[in-house]
Parts: structure tokens; sequence; C-alpha cells
């Protein structure tokens, strides 16, 4: 198998919204057609860097394994308050706005405009809410990677700020146009963020904050529990394999209308033209073998419901042909209600023995001499016996 690959966030995502897309991106290396939004996004996520990182006060990193011991220089002292007469004044940040502006991806001069605006504003709005309110942040842009049990992960986070209480906050910033306190809670993004930042930090992760921007709203969450990072972590696993393994089949689905491959997609390539006889021909045979499939299918049904009559009338189990002879066979099944079953066991303290709840596990609780023969008995009472009749051909006993 190849080695597992490093997985951010946005790898993540867009191989469950298409392998076929992250084959593209990330193993050929096709580039995508830019976008104003991402252009804009990008330009504002810069400007904030540069606009917040003299108020940065860093704190010192774990020690991996492969790091040698750090010497007290490279353990910072605490400060409560970041260094003052470092601030961009508003005319500066408007003027380091203009030379990071892009015009990439904007669909016209207009919408450009329109972007553009919405920048200076935004920015200029957050600027005058951080010259009341300093963060604390102690890191801005920050590259982090990890090996999370086995899966090796990176991202870059916004923002990571101190809490009052000594703990960290991790902050990622939004620019689009609606956001809600259900994204922060939902967002599998501030989920892997959290897993870096306290894989690379002391201190606990307190809180996970989406800013939206145009409202200037910190959309605030706990810190992921247990369980949902252990969620995650599967999914990024079921990811991994399936890289590794080369699964790049395309998904067809909403995300295919803003797709820039279709043109080499499988799923929207076109036909050659030198080719296209032959393959017509191909369907066509096709659509009719699978009629005369459906039309067999059903002869098929009819003449063993036939068989199955004639065998319950006459009270026989084997039917000779001119070649074979037609075997009747019983299947039987049983099926038990898992809403029934769960009370009785809940009761009897053996809901752990449930497990999974499938038919044969609870058919294999029956027979089950370790468990009381009353229960087993209320058990089997719940369960419906199913029998399947088919038949099969064994063509050495045919008639002579």
């Amino acid at each position: 198998m190849p080695p597992v690959p490093t997985l951010s966030y946005s790898s993540y995502r867009t191989y469950l919204e298409c392998p076929q897309r992250w084959k593209y991106l990330y193993i050929e290396r096709r580039p995508e057609l830019p976008r104003g939004y991402f252009t804009f996004g990008r330009v504002v996520h810069s400007v904030l860097e540069t606009l917040v990182r003299p108020l940065v006060v860093p704190l010192a990193r774990r020690v991996s394994a492969q790091d040698t011991q750090r010497t007290l220089d490279e353990w910072p002292e605490p400060t409560a308050a970041p260094p003052t007469g470092s601030w961009m004044a508003a005319d500066d940040l408007l003027a380091l706005y203009d030379r990071t502006w892009s015009g990439e991806g904007y669909s016209s001069p207009e919408e450009e405009a329109r972007y553009r605006a919405l920048g200076r504003d935004l920015l200029l709005r957050y600027h005058e809410h951080l010259s009341r309110e300093r963060p604390r942040p102690v890191s801005v842009e920050e590259h982090l990677e990890a090996r999370w049990d086995g899966i090796p992960v990176h991202g870059y986070v916004d923002r990571i700020d101190r809490t009052p209480s000594g703990g960290l906050e991790v902050v990622d910033y939004k620019t689009s146009r609606e956001l809600s306190g259900e994204d922060a809670k939902d967002s599998d993004q501030l989920s892997l963020y959290q897993v870096l930042v306290e894989s690379n930090y002391a201190e606990p992760v307190e809180r996970l904050t989406l800013y939206h921007l145009r409202s200037l709203t910190p959309l605030r969450a706990r810190p992921r529990a247990k369980s949902t990072l252990e969620r995650l972590h599967d999914r990024l696993g079921t990811v991994s394999d399936g890289i590794r393994a080369g699964a790049f089949e395309p998904t067809p689905g909403r995300f295919c209308a803003r797709c820039d491959f279709q043109s080499i997609c499988p799923e929207f390539r076109s036909v050659p033209p030198v080719e296209e006889t032959r393959l017509q021909e191909l369907v066509d045979r096709f659509e009719r073998l699978r009629e005369s499939e459906r039309q067999l299918e059903q002869d098929l049904k009819f003449t063993a419901e036939a068989l199955h009559r004639a065998a319950e009338e006459l009270g026989i189990h084997r039917v000779p042909g001119s070649r074979s002879v037609a075997v009747r066979r019983r299947e039987e099944t049983w099926q038990y209600s898992l809403d029934a079953v769960r009370p009785l066991l809940e009761r009897a303290g053996l809901d752990a023995r449930l497990g999974s709840g499938s038919q044969e596990e609870i058919r294999s609780l029956v027979r089950d001499r370790t468990i009381d023969p009353e229960i087993r008995r209320r058990i089997a009472e719940v369960a419906t016996r199913r029998i399947r009749w088919y038949w099969e051909l064994d063509a050495d006993r045919g008639a002579a």
C-alpha cells in the first residue's frame, strides 16, 4: 500500500465530495479556475494576518520525540498585555489592503468593485473593534502538523488566542454571507484544528470560534467531546484508506455544477466521434439483452411457482424432466423483533449481550445455555419463522 497521505481539512472535504476531483487536484496537480470569492477571502485573511501579528505573544510548543531539549531562552515569559506602539493605523490598513488586492477570478468589473468595497468596510469595522478590544493571540496563520492515531494531518490555523483562564481559543475567520452558531458546533474544520492545536501546545483548547467578519460576530462552541473527535477520526481513516487504495471514482451530485473538470471526468466526457457507431451498436445490443433477461426472469419465476403448486398438490419434492430432475429445497429463517427482545434483555441485565442486534446474534442467544431458560423461551416466542421454497436441478438424475 502507498504511504498514508497527509490530510488537511480541504483535502479531506474534497475527497468526501468527489474522489475523482481529489485525484485531479492532489495527484495530477491540475489547476482550477480562479474564483472571485476565494480571492477575496485570501486577500482579507492576508491583511488580517499582518494587522494582528504585532499583537502575538507566542507560547512554547510541545517538544516532539525528534526535538532536542529546549533552552530557557526558547520559553518566552507570559505577558499579560500585547506589545504597545505597534498597532496599525486605519489609513495604513487600507493602504495594505490596496497593495494586497487581486482582481483574479471575478466575473465582471462590477463584481470586483462590490467585493472590494465590502472588504474595505469589513476591515475598517474590524479594525475599530480591535482598537477597543484587543485580542491576545499566541499565533496567527500558523501551520500545524500532527499524527493523529496513525493518520498524518495538517492545517493553517487563522488565529490562536489565549483565554482569560489561560487556555486556548481557536479562531477561524469567515467572510461568507451567512453563518450561524450551529455552523461552529458542527464544523469538522474546527474539530481538526482542535486536534492540531492540542497536539502542538500543552495548554488545552477551551473554545472553538468561527468569526463572522461581516457581522463582527464570534460564533463560539465548546471544545469537542472525545466521541465527536472519534467519529471525525473514523471519517478521516475512511478517506485515507480510499486514497491509499486508489479509489477515485467520481460521485456525481450537487458539486458537479461548479467543478472545472467536467470535460475530462468519466461521468461527463463525450464519446469520441470515431467510436460513436460501434458503441451505439453495443448499447443497443445491451438494451435488447437486458429486456430478454427481464423476460427470462419473469418466465423463470412463473415456472418455479407452477412447479411449487404442483409439488404441493401431489406431495412430492422431486420432479423428473427429460434431462434433469427438479429438486425442491426449503430455506428456513427466523425473524426477531429487536424492539421486543431488547426490553427482555435489559430487565434481565443482559442487554450488553445484544451487541449489534443482528438476527443471527439474537438467534444465538436462544441457543445459549448460559442464559436462563425462561428468558430464552420468551425470546423464542417473539420470533417469526419464515419458509422459502426454491428449486435446484440435478443433472445426474434425469429421466431415461
